[in-house]
C-alpha cells in the first residue's frame, strides 16, 4: 500500500473505506491479494448492474479486440457505434414510443450532465436551472452549480451560479406537495427566481440518500414543466438501466422527459460511456460544439449493445429486479422492525435501497462491520446516514440474502455496543415509501 500513499492524491476516497488490494472480480465477488472474498454491495457506485466480468459481454469485447477493431475513434462511424444506435433504437426507444436523438458526450456522467444543461440553455435563451434538494449531478462546474451537497459544492473553488434550488418530494414533510410550491414561485413574478431553461431531476437520489419521488410528484413536476414551457431533464445516471426494475427509471410514472442523461452501467462492463438523450427538435447544436476528445467509447459500444440484448430484449430481466427488489423491502422491513425501536427507516424503489441509521457514526460503524464480515457496502445522504444497497442486479438469491444477512448481523452487533442511539436536532422523521407505487 505504500505507493498509493507516497504519490497518490488525498482526494481518493472509497479506497479508505475498503483498505485491501483488490486483484480479481467476478459477477457479484471481489477478491483481494491475499485471496479474501468480498460481496460487492457498492458495485462501482452503480457501474456495475450486470456484475464484473459478465461472461456474456466479455466474449463480445474479446472478439472485438482481437479482430483489431476500432479503439478510438473520436466521433467518426463505426460498426461498433452503428450496431449499438440500431439496438439501442430497437430494444430501448421504440418499444417505449421514445423519440430521442442520441448524442455521445464525453464518457462521464457529469459530462452529459453539463451538456443538458448547455443544451436547455441554447434552446430557450434562459440561464436559470431549477434543481433540487439533496440533488447529486457530477463534479465538474456545471454539475455542481445544479448539486445540493455543500461539501461537493465548496471544493469548486468558485461562486456556483445559474441554479435556483426546490424543495424534493418529501423534503418538507409528507403532507406538503412541493410541487405545488415551485408552481407557485414560477407563477408569481416577483418570487425572486428567474424562469428557468430546464428543470433537473433524478426520480431516485443515490447520493443524496437514496430519496424516491413518488409517480405521482413526477408526473405533477412534467406537467408544471410543460405549463410553464420548461424543459425536464431526467439524471437518470446511477437510477437507470434498470436499478429501480424498468431500463429508465421514469417509466412507470408515465412520463416522456425532454432531456435525459445516461452514464455509470450503460456499457454493461464498467467501461466508461455517457450519453444524452433529446426529444425532437431540441438538437441545436452546431457541429463540435460540444467536443471531447473521448466521445463514444468503442469498447463500450460493444458491451453496451451485449446488455441490450441478453438483458432488455425483453421484460424477463425487468421482472427479476423487481421480485429481488421486492425481497429486499420485505427484509428491511424486518431489520428496521426488529432493531429500529424508532430510529431506522428504510427507503427506494426497485433494487435502489438504503437503511436510514439518523446519523453518519452509526452508519459507518455498521459499513464498517460488514466490511470486516466481508460485505463491501458504502453510505450516502447529507451527512453519510444512509447505508446504500447497490448490489448487481444479477445477483443470485443466494448471495443476495447472505449480503443481507451480514448487514443484519452488524447492525445487532452494532446497536448492542451502543449505550443509546443519539437524537439529531434536525432529525425529521423519514417516510417509508411504497415500493410498489
Amino acid at each position: 500500500m505504500k505507493i498509493f500513499e507516497e504519490i497518490e492524491s488525498e482526494v481518493r476516497s472509497y479506497a479508505r473505506s475498503f483498505p485491501r488490494l483488490f486483484n480479481r472480480a467476478k459477477n457479484e465477488f471481489l477478491y483481494d491479494d491475499d485471496g479474501n472474498e468480498y460481496l460487492d454491495f457498492l458495485a462501482g457506485a452503480g457501474t456495475l448492474n450486470y456484475g464484473h466480468n459478465n461472461d456474456l459481454f466479455k466474449e463480445k469485447l474479446l472478439e472485438y479486440i482481437a479482430s483489431d477493431n476500432i479503439t478510438h475513434g473520436l466521433d467518426l462511424h463505426t460498426n461498433a457505434k452503428k450496431e449499438f444506435l440500431e439496438t439501442f433504437s430497437e430494444k430501448i426507444l421504440k418499444p417505449r414510443n421514445f423519440n430521442y436523438t442520441v448524442m455521445f458526450t464525453g464518457p462521464t456522467g457529469t459530462n452529459a450532465v453539463e451538456a443538458a444543461l448547455k443544451i436547455a440553455r441554447k434552446n430557450t435563451g434562459r440561464e436559470n436551472i431549477i434543481s433540487f434538494t439533496n440533488g447529486w449531478h457530477g463534479q465538474t462546474l456545471g454539475s455542481l452549480s445544479v448539486t445540493g451537497n455543500s461539501t461537493h459544492r465548496g471544493g469548486a473553488g468558485v461562486t456556483l451560479s445559474g441554479a435556483s434550488r426546490m424543495p424534493y418530494d418529501g423534503y418538507l414533510g409528507d403532507d406538503v406537495d412541493t410541487t405545488a410550491y415551485l408552481d407557485k414561485v414560477l407563477c408569481d413574478s416577483s418570487s425572486g427566481i428567474d424562469k428557468p431553461a430546464a428543470v433537473i431531476v433524478e426520480t431516485v437520489q443515490g447520493e443524496g440518500g437514496i430519496n424516491a419521488a413518488s409517480f405521482d410528484w413526477l408526473r405533477n413536476l412534467s406537467d408544471i414543466c410543460k405549463a410553464h414551457d420548461i424543459l425536464l431533464i431526467i439524471d437518470d445516471i446511477q437510477a437507470g438501466c434498470g436499478r429501480t426494475g424498468t431500463f429508465f427509471s421514469f417509466e412507470e410514472a408515465g412520463i416522456y422527459p425532454d432531456i435525459v442523461t445516461l452514464s455509470k452501467s450503460l456499457s454493461g462492463y464498467g467501461l466508461p460511456f455517457a450519453v444524452l438523450l433529446m426529444k425532437d427538435g431540441l438538437d441545436q447544436w452546431k457541429p463540435g460544439e460540444h467536443n471531447g476528445t473521448f466521445r463514444g467509447n468503442n469498447h463500450a459500444f460493444v458491451t453496451a449493445k451485449a446488455a441490450i440484448d441478453n438483458y432488455w430484449s425483453d421484460d424477463t430481466f425487468s421482472k427479476e429486479i423487481k421480485r429481488k427488489g421486492e425481497y429486499i423491502s420485505e427484509r428491511l422491513e424486518k431489520i428496521v422492525a426488529k432493531y429500529g425501536d424508532g430510529n431506522f427507516t428504510h427507503r427506494g424503489r426497485g433494487m435502489f435501497k438504503g437503511i436510514n441509521c439518523i446519523n453518519g457514526d452509526l452508519a459507518e460503524k455498521i459499513t464498517r462491520s460488514a466490511f470486516k464480515k466481508g460485505l463491501i457496502i458504502e453510505t450516502s445522504g447529507a451527512d453519510d446516514q444512509i447505508v446504500k444497497f447497490l448490489c448487481p442486479l444479477i445477483i443470485s438469491d443466494e448471495n443476495l440474502k447472505k449480503g443481507i444477512d451480514i448487514i443484519e448481523e452488524s447492525i445487532k452487533e452494532v446497536c448492542a455496543k451502543e449505550d443509546s442511539i443519539p437524537e439529531e436536532s434536525c432529525y425529521f422523521d423519514d417516510v417509508v415509501l411504497d415500493t410498489n407505487n
